[in-house]
């Protein structure tokens, strides 16, 4: 590969770095060198010791310390943050695939705590959240101005204990109560079964340390299978490790061509190249999205349409076109930074755009007592607050919201149930997919017949 790999986060991504190096390059020499820069900062000091001296009640220089820098990263794009020490290791814990919590990807909307995505076989999932639901409440603890890491940290927690969410959804009248038991949360990035037909269906829920390992796994027991053709699903997936997703798709991706770059305020960029592993360059391939695949599954999808090695399926992704570092501090806490944005082989910038499929489907209706109602609008990148634009295209308006409403109780989550049907001919992108390849294989197998001039006919 032509840029160098380290541990990079696509929620969380890019070279790992200390703040002292980020200084080095720009921010002191060329900010705190300036007179003003200079004299905002003893207006902070000025605040921090009047505070400290005046308030009502005695402070921990500490606590007001992390409160302005929390202020300070609220200021900028809705994906950079401030993590204290115990949420910067919980961070450090998620690549690995294996917490303690209830299984949701959340992001804030409209200064409210949104939920993005559950994770497939969580206490989340299993209770019946749902993406574009709103956190009302946290334990009966509002969420109203509440930072993206302080609701991670009160959702979290050890195996067996509980935590109710209040939660406002779209189309429902009251409020819904949900009782979630905590869980062991351990994400199987990799999951592949044979479907009819010989073909493979390989599913990636999230991109860790792991996940190209288990890939090659799975597309080997495929092979074996005598599998013809591929179905990547990336629905749902949130993204994880900037590094696997490109490890990904150089397993579709011929040697030598690019996968994705990324770029900073500086113009410089950052190319990754494919090293193709050989494995699965040339049999047809579908890969299916939706609003909830975002970031490194964007990476992936889009590079394997710029190429055209795969048909995408499905709906319009999250589009989350950002690069963030992690900045570890000397107290052991860390900053999540956006320092760049990553654009697909073609120069693409899917952020707040997203990446639009080759075969749009929309997915099913939901069933309910009085009929189908329309699934309630997804929440996207362009949806969150304090999100960046994209550059040279017009911004696509936000999600349509309704208001709050009374409480109602919901359901409870105790843990782990067991698996109902196969709902493959439930899902109408799956099945959409299938069918389109059997018909790539029909009419790859036609052979037209050879006319003599004698018999050809003029139209």
């Amino acid at each position: 590969m032509k840029a160098k790999r380290g541990l990079i986060l696509v929620m969380v991504v890019v070279l790992t770095m200390t703040l002292g190096f980020l200084m080095g390059r720009g921010l002191e020499t060329k900010v705190l060198a300036e007179n003003e820069s200079y004299e905002d900062l003893k207006v902070f000091t000025e605040v921090l010791s009047v505070v400290q001296k005046n308030y009502v009640e005695e402070l921990k220089p500490k606590d007001l310390i992390y409160g302005a820098i929390r202020g300070m990263l609220n200021t900028l794009d809705a994906h950079s943050a401030f993590m204290p020490p115990d949420v910067y290791k919980e961070m450090q814990v998620d690549t690995k695939g294996e917490f303690g919590g209830l299984g949701i990807q959340i992001g804030i909307k409209d200064n409210r705590l949104a939920v993005v995505a559950p994770i497939e076989d969580t206490p989340a999932s299993r209770a019946g959240i749902k993406a574009g639901d709103f956190i009302v409440d946290v334990d009966s603890e509002s969420t109203k101005d509440m930072t993206l890491m302080e609701a991670v940290q009160k959702m979290r927690g050890p195996r067996g204990t509980k935590v109710t969410l209040t939660i406002q959804r779209e189309g429902t009248p009251d409020l819904l109560a949900f009782t979630l038991v905590r869980d062991i949360i351990k994400i199987e990035s990799v999951r592949s079964k044979v479907l009819e037909e010989n073909i493979g269906y390989v599913r990636i829920t999230q991109f860790q340390e792991q996940t190209d390992k288990d890939l090659i796994k799975a597309l080997r027991k495929l092979r074996e299978q005598k599998v013809q053709s591929l179905i990547l699903d990336l629905r749902n997936n949130p993204g994880g490790l900037l590094t696997s997703a490109v490890e990904v798709a150089e397993e579709f991706v011929e040697p030598g061509k690019l996968i994705v770059y990324i770029k900073g305020r500086d113009g410089k960029k950052d190319e990754y190249v494919s090293n193709g592993k050989d494995l699965w360059l040339n049999e047809p391939m579908f890969v299916l999205v939706n609003e909830g695949s975002a970031s490194a599954s964007e990476i992936v999808s889009g590079a394997l349409q710029d190429w055209g090695r795969a048909v995408v399926l499905g709906t319009t992704t999250f589009g989350k076109g950002s690069v963030q570092t992690i900045l570890p501090l000397s107290d052991g806490s860390g900053l999540r930074l956006t320092t760049a944005k990553y654009y697909t082989p073609k120069g693409r910038s899917i952020q707040n755009t997203g990446i639009t499929p080759d075969i749009v489907v929309k997915p099913p209706l939901i069933k309910e007592a009085k009929g189908l109602t329309p699934i309630p609008p997804p929440l996207r990148e362009k949806d969150l607050d304090r999100h960046l634009k994209n550059e040279g295209k017009e911004q696509p308006p936000p999600s349509d919201v309704k208001s709050k409403a009374p409480i109602k109780e919901q359901g409870t989550s105790l843990g782990p149930v067991e698996e109902g049907k196969d709902k493959d001919e439930e899902d109408p992108q799956l099945q959409k997919a299938i069918e389109l390849l059997k018909t790539w294989r029909i009419f790859k197998g036609l052979k037209p017949t050879n006319q003599t001039s004698g018999t050809a006919s003029n139209f």
